[in-house]
């Protein structure tokens, strides 16, 4: 499991994630790793990002190699299949990526995998020449491929999107947990009439926390906080600690571009002469 959390305002886009990646075999939690990759850079020079949450590979190329071999396709020249700078959209990378990812490499397996999984994927920044930025997701799940879906569609307003253990968020953003639905089905509310009781619910109960002129600086801190949110909720709960470790922050903005704000490495900082990965 994992928390992926974006922040969008009218000066920036913040992806933010944590690090954990755990072993399950069945039902089972056997192992949590503290250094998976789940936020990246596709194109360098472009305002756009990528992040992940779910199942950490297909096949035996996990989501960061894969995210790599994208960057690398993206790049070309575009008569080599790579994009054209003056005049991509985002929603042609998330495309390029649904076909990467579920196309070629998840279709490609065989067997398919056994048991519930499931795969979302973020793609995000400033289409060319656009003033604002745009979040379009695709979503895998046993064996299904849907988008990519453009999140908040129509909108140029802030929001903020989360993913993967959604339960902390869901309670601090929205005030009510992921199973209220359910508690309410129980308590007797008629199914017909779900939604629109939770639509009432959401108003009384909802905070929102970006707001449109929120400077970069704020809306780092605020995708910073999210994470942390999560990370240490999940901490006290029963179970396996599966979402932890550092987190990875990068924003991407019209005139900047795609810069990192918080990364971990491999080995010392001081060590760290390599600049161009994903």
């Amino acid at each position: 499991m994992t928390i992926c959390v974006a922040v969008k305002v009218h000066d920036c886009l913040v992806f933010a994630a944590d690090s954990a990646m755990s072993l399950d075999v069945g039902d089972e939690t056997v192992n949590v790793y503290a250094h998976g990759n789940k936020v990246f850079n596709l194109v360098k020079g472009l305002p756009v990002c990528a992040m992940f949450c779910g199942m950490g590979n297909i096949g035996r190329s996990s989501i960061s190699s894969l995210a790599k071999d994208l960057r690398r396709e993206l790049s070309c020249e575009p008569a080599h299949g790579g994009i054209d700078r003056e005049a991509y959209t985002i929603e042609d990378i998330a495309t390029r990526a649904k076909h990467l990812l579920f196309d070629r490499h998840y279709q490609a397996l065989d067997p398919k995998p056994t048991g519930p999984h499931s795969l979302e994927f973020f793609v995000g920044g400033y289409s060319a020449d656009a003033d604002m930025a745009e979040v379009w997701k695709i979503i895998l799940i046993n064996g299904e491929c849907v988008g990519p879906l453009q999140q908040q569609p129509g909108s140029d307003g802030a929001y903020v999107l989360w993913a993967g253990q959604p339960e902390a968020l869901n309670r601090l953003i929205l005030g009510y947990s992921q199973f209220l639905p359910s508690a309410l089905l129980t308590a007797g509310v008629e199914p017909e009439k779900l939604a629109d009781t939770i639509n009432v619910i959401r108003a009384h109960t909802v905070t929102p926390l970006a707001e449109d002129p929120m400077p970069t600086g704020d809306a780092i801190a605020l995708a910073d906080f999210l994470v942390d949110v999560t990370k240490r909720y999940v901490h006290f709960l029963r179970g396996a600690d599966n979402v932890g470790g550092d987190t990875d922050i990068a924003t991407v903005t019209r005139h900047e571009g795609f810069r990192w704000i918080r990364r971990k490495h491999f080995y010392p900082r001081d060590l760290n002469l390599e600049t161009d990965h994903v």
